[in-house]
């Protein structure tokens, strides 16, 4: 590491700390040839990803419009915030993790509903009915339909459930 102070090459670091929170580590470190102290800042790079579009068009991936559609979603429902950047941090942590440099919005899409169905089914149809792009009542009664089969089928298998424990 360069001096900022007098370019010299020759430096030590003195102290080193790990920030978990932001992934970062800091450093103090000492110029060899003029004994001014400096801080340096280290974090690991993730490599570009890109998102196309349904219109072919490819931009930078942005976490920010993930929260910002999950919290529309769940405006005035009884969702903390934790549980929103959870959803987000989920997605992303997905998307990074399969090692691609494009994804598909739809994919990305089909992931946060995923999430939200877990989250909250209230969230899930309204995230839903903007990212399916309902234009009529009979595409949310539907989707909601489907919920309501869905917790049938369920309860029942936990109620057979109880009856062979039982």
């Amino acid at each position: 590491m360069r001096c900022p102070l007098c370019q010299a090459d020759d430096t030590r670091v003195i102290e080193t700390r790990a920030n978990d929170e932001q992934g970062t580590i800091r450093r103090r470190r000492e110029c060899q040839e003029c004994r001014r102290r400096f801080t340096t800042y280290e974090h690991y790079d993730e490599p570009q990803l890109y998102v196309i579009k349904k219109d072919g068009r490819r931009e930078l991936f942005n976490r920010e419009k993930i929260l910002a559609g999950v919290t529309r979603a769940c405006e005035k429902l009884p969702v903390g915030r934790e549980d929103i950047e959870q959803v987000a941090y989920d997605v992303e942590r997905e998307l990074r993790d399969a090692l691609r440099d494009e994804v598909p919005s739809t994919q990305i899409g089909d992931m946060v509903m995923l999430q939200l169905h877990r989250l909250h089914e209230v969230a899930y149809v309204r995230f839903a009915s903007v990212y399916k792009e309902f234009h009529e009542v009979g595409a949310f009664i539907d989707e909601i339909s489907k919920l309501t089969e869905r917790h049938t089928y369920e309860r029942m298998a936990k109620d057979q459930q109880t009856l062979f424990q039982g």
